[in-house]
């Protein structure tokens, strides 16, 4: 039986195999409802999933289920539309696979998205928030297990998960974003981003002890890719789509519907943050 590490390289090779020589740089993991970005990409080439060895199937809605290889700004990338999640029934490690399969291809920096509760009570449901730091509340980790040290070290240092140059230029660069409806300039706020199991819904308890820690998000994904991608060495922007706001004494009922509906709202200007993110950055 092939191990990760073998596992990883299998699907890297099956994928490079498909690229036609390219080599991207620079990856994206979209969220619920933020999928579309993977449209943009020029010159594409899609596979799916399934068409890889090894890869687990995403069954969210709202979720594609392909990666997209392309130019975008002038930048090879490589897209991720829909991501696996640790409430699908994944073990973490096959939740962060992905990850190490675009490290082999080259990739040096990742932009990780999500849709997200907010609990911060500046927030508003539209905001994008900037994550600067997380808490991983799933209750487990993708490193668990032995190391492969070609993967990455066995203890990965964490205290710059989200890296402190890509948050300045976001910041830079979300002043001049209006989105491709016009309208308000983007919020672009940030914070601290609880990562959860799922695949429910908090409680109003749940979500006043996480605020009263010092969580301004709440979401189901993004802690164990970005584990991953720091034990691999890349450099990571992460960026929550607020969907709603989820106050544990204001709490109302919520179901995915909405939290793509919104997701689909704030798009224009999480699209044209994102493209001017790729378009500037060093990679």
């Amino acid at each position: 039986m092939a191990t990760y590490y073998e596992q990883i390289q299998e699907a890297a090779d099956a994928l490079r195999a498909k690229l036609g020589g390219r080599e991207p740089k620079i990856g994206l993991i979209l969220g619920s409802g933020l999928g579309d970005l993977g449209d943009d990409v020029a010159n594409a080439v899609r596979v799916p999933y399934d068409a890889l060895p090894h890869f687990p199937v995403s069954t969210v809605e709202g979720h594609a289920g392909q990666f997209v290889v392309g130019e975008l700004e002038g930048k090879t990338v490589i897209v991720m539309q829909g991501r696996f999640h640790y409430y699908e029934g994944y073990p973490m490690r096959k939740v962060a696979f992905p990850v190490y399969v675009m490290k082999l291809l080259g990739v040096e920096s990742l932009v990780v998205t999500n849709a997200a509760g907010g609990m911060n009570r500046s927030f508003e449901a539209g905001d994008l928030m900037m994550l600067t730091d997380h808490i991983n509340l799933t209750g487990d980790n993708p490193l668990i297990g032995a190391n492969d040290p070609r993967l990455g070290v066995r203890f990965p240092e964490m205290s710059t998960a989200y890296d402190a140059e890509y948050r300045a230029l976001a910041r830079r660069l979300a002043s001049g974003v209006t989105g491709e409806d016009g309208g308000e300039p983007l919020r672009l706020v940030e914070g601290v981003y609880c990562g959860i199991a799922g695949p429910t819904y908090m409680t109003p308890a749940e979500l006043i002890m996480l605020a009263r820690v010092g969580g301004d998000a709440v979401g189901m994904s993004t802690v164990g890719e970005t584990i991953a991608a720091r034990h691999a060495g890349l450099r990571v922007l992460g960026i929550s789509c607020i969907t709603d706001m989820a106050i544990g004494e204001e709490l109302e009922p919520l179901t995915h519907e909405q939290v793509v509906a919104v997701a689909n709202r704030t798009k224009p200007k999480f699209k044209t943050l994102v493209r001017a993110f790729v378009r500037d950055v060093e990679a």
